[in-house]
């Protein structure tokens, strides 16, 4: 594992304003990304930014391959076209490119959009698909805050390594199988680090799935089904009807939602409404361990779903989006936000009323903060009828950007500012608070 050697220095910095690029800035930025490819560490932003606007990000592809083998030690042209693959959905050979250019170099500097930077922030990172990791990038597209990425690998442990000075750390990696070694490893390690930390790996540890689960029951005005892991063997039994699912857990019971192990963005989650579902369920999946939770029927009067992103920034909540749909199973992307006029407006109503939201589940919220111990979390959440919050998931990883269309969604340019600027004041009154007590000791 990674354990500094060497002062860290500190600079100061003022929090100031983020602003949305034009249309303009953004052409530029997006046709610029193969004039840089070879030469700045893109991260996931651009990428993103150019998804969402409906770009060929393939268009990129086979250019920047043979960039890439005509530049064989170029570590960075490699880390970004890694990045491209799993963007495309070339998860094998992303992972494969991915490895290469880690094999050359661990560090990567994304550099602030305003220079020159105020404050340098050092992310660790696991390797891995675009799911490892928190991508701050995204976020902070337009700070002043440099960003210093090392990728750590769950051999690091006994290592010294020397690394990019910084003036605060932030635990990037997300909870998952494969990251939890490095995360448990990293323990003793970030609890004597020389810099300010934020979301430590024990925390982090509080976002997998079941053990979120246990950590929020018995909150007044909170649901959080329970979720269980179980073998293909044993869900087996029960679609055949030799076992009851009161054997997993007592409150598990028809219709149930399924996902393998360790997946994310809906890949094979599944809502099961009785024995003969799960058996055509297991017929089709090659997984042999899951997650299963009841599920909790959240539609709406108007007979439509409506899920909710909320931001915890140091215990503060703030709103990121709200996704509408006639399906139970809501992602943003593909809820019809883009193309439904009414369903923007109803998103821009529940962003107008968030205070009065966040008030309603204030008790909710605040065990979220307490128990989950993070600094920065967020939270994928419903309303059930009777008023309780509905909570599916949280984690420190998920997407939280301003990117989208200020013509389609105007209402969301003053919410997510205010995401920006709560995280990037958090930053700086971290780093203040650290420098404040250095020089109490030198005194």
């Amino acid at each position: 594992m990674p354990r500094p050697r060497g002062s860290c220095g500190a600079r100061s910095g003022v929090v100031s304003g983020f602003r949305f690029p034009d249309s303009a800035e953004v052409r530029c930025s997006m046709s610029s990304l193969s004039d840089t490819v070879s030469t700045q560490f893109l991260g996931l932003a651009p990428f993103l930014r150019r998804s969402i606007q409906g770009e060929d990000l393939q268009s990129l592809a086979e250019p920047w391959i043979e960039r890439a083998q005509a530049e064989p030690d170029n570590a960075v042209m490699w880390m970004n076209l890694a990045t491209l693959m799993l963007c495309l959905g070339q998860r094998d050979l992303g992972l494969t490119i991915q490895a290469q250019a880690l094999a050359m170099q661990r560090h990567y500097r994304w550099p602030a959009a305003r220079q020159p930077a105020a404050l340098r922030v050092l992310l660790l990172t696991a390797p891995g698909d675009l799911a490892a990791n928190m991508p701050l990038d995204c976020l902070l597209e337009d700070s002043d805050v440099d960003l210093e990425y090392y990728f750590v690998m769950p051999t690091d442990a006994s290592e010294e390594t020397p690394l990019p000075e910084h003036d605060l750390a932030i635990v990037a990696m997300s909870d998952s199988d494969a990251n939890r070694a490095s995360l448990e490893a990293m323990q003793p390690v970030v609890a004597d680090w020389p810099r300010p930390v934020l979301n430590t790996p024990e925390a982090i540890l509080n976002t997998e799935r079941e053990r979120a689960s246990q950590l929020l029951q018995g909150v007044r005005g909170l649901n959080m089904p329970p979720t269980r892991p179980v073998t293909a063997d044993t869900l087996a039994t029960i679609a055949a009807g030799e076992t009851d699912l009161a054997a997993i857990d007592p409150g598990i019971e028809f219709p149930v939602i399924l996902r393998p192990r360790d997946s994310h963005g809906g890949h094979g989650l599944a809502r099961l409404a009785d024995r003969e579902a799960l058996a055509a369920y297991l017929d089709d999946s090659e997984h042999s361990d899951f997650l299963i939770s009841p599920f909790i029927d959240y539609h709406d009067a108007d007979g439509l779903y409506r899920k909710y992103r909320v931001v915890l920034v140091d215990g503060e909540p703030f709103a990121s989006h709200m996704g509408i749909s006639s399906d139970w199973m809501i992602h943003y992307l593909n809820a019809g936000m883009y193309e439904d006029a009414d369903k923007r407006a109803g998103e821009a109503a529940w962003m107008a009323s968030f205070d009065t939201f966040a008030d309603q589940h204030h008790t909710a919220l605040k065990a979220i903060d307490e128990r989950a111990g993070l600094d920065y979390v967020c939270i994928d959440c419903a309303q059930t009828a009777d008023g309780e919050l509905l909570v599916f998931e949280i984690g420190n990883a998920m997407v939280v950007h301003a990117m989208d269309s200020a013509d389609l969604f105007p209402h969301k340019q003053e919410h997510m500012a205010k995401v920006q600027t709560a995280f990037r004041e958090l930053l700086e009154q971290r780093v203040q608070e650290d420098q404040a007590a250095i020089a109490s000791e030198s005194a």
